[in-house]
């Protein structure tokens, strides 16, 4: 796992990979607010920010986490973007379009050959950066264990 820190300003706003700066309440309480993650553990947040490369995005005026990207990768093969949301409050700022440059800007991913994401109702954006549906994807397989 790699460990440099990688941040970004602009207008106001700070986007961070630094692990000690992550806030879990506020993190847990944006993933609440999102339909993919509303059922989320306490546990199954903080596991799953500890093992991905966040990006959290703060209010530079008070230090407040307002969002957050996880990428779950290797570093070098697959990186898988996921968890991406901006608090209610700031949406409409362009903040999703920075958190995505800032994400796929990041050196610590630059060798990364295949990024994934899924979306239900974000693909217009993510096709602004070279997202396309996967070209195969009757080779992909998942499985769901049952809680």
């Amino acid at each position: 796992m790699n460990d440099a820190i990688f941040e970004v300003r602009r207008d106001g706003y700070e986007i961070s990979t630094d692990p000690a700066r992550l806030d879990l309440d506020r993190i847990e309480a944006l993933m609440r607010t999102s339909y993919w993650a509303a059922e989320r553990t306490r546990v199954s947040t903080e596991v799953s920010v500890r093992n991905s490369r966040c990006f959290a995005l703060y209010d530079a005026s008070n230090g407040l986490l307002i969002g957050l990207t996880r990428v779950v990768t290797d570093y070098a093969t697959f990186a898988w973007v996921c968890d991406v949301i901006i608090d209610e409050k700031y949406r409409g700022n362009g903040l999703g379009v920075w958190m995505m440059q800032t994400v796929l800007a990041d050196p610590e991913l630059g060798g990364v050959r295949r990024w994934t994401l899924a979306t239900r109702n974000a693909h217009e954006l993510y096709a602004r950066f070279g997202f396309i549906p996967l070209a195969h994807p009757g080779n992909w397989m998942e499985i769901r264990p049952q809680p």
